[in-house]
């Protein structure tokens, strides 16, 4: 929760605001394409993390990933699918947050990005903050200050 003291704003913290890994759709980077997209089309999410087989973040997957990768000369070639794993479709340059961070990082960071995902210092995956999460703290925010003016 945001409060303000005497002119001060105190933001929360990373750790408050994100979304547990236990509660994140994830894939690795082993798994074929076509598990991935399939991942995808059922939680209805446009991309998700990528963790290697010790949980640690590897990454971000997205369904336009997956469709560039099947983009032939005149068609979408789907048998692709099956020949290729995530780790050759991922994103592997995205940024991360720690639980340690601010809001305040997260919202920068989140201007491109409609999640960040957040690690430890082993790189282990310990959740995402999505943008819904700042923006509704930030209106939140806006709401009280109005009530008391």
């Amino acid at each position: 929760m945001i409060s303000v003291q005497s002119n001060e704003v105190n933001f929360p913290m990373v750790e408050e605001l994100m979304i547990p890994s236990e509660k994140v759709a994830h894939v690795q980077v082993g798994n074929p394409l076509d598990h991935a997209l399939l991942v995808l089309l059922k939680t209805g999410y446009s991309a998700v993390p990528v963790l290697d087989s010790t949980y640690k973040f590897q990454g971000v997957i997205s369904k336009t990933m997956i469709l560039e990768e099947t983009l032939g000369i005149e068609q979408f070639e789907l048998d692709k699918l099956n020949d290729l794993t995530v780790d050759q479709a991922m994103n592997q340059n995205v940024p991360c947050l720690k639980k340690d961070h601010t809001m305040i990082d997260a919202l920068h960071k989140l201007i491109d990005h409609p999640f960040i995902c957040v690690t430890n210092d082993d790189e282990e995956f310990d959740g995402i903050i999505t943008r819904r999460t700042i923006l509704k703290q930030f209106s939140k925010h806006y709401h009280e200050t109005l009530k008391r003016a």
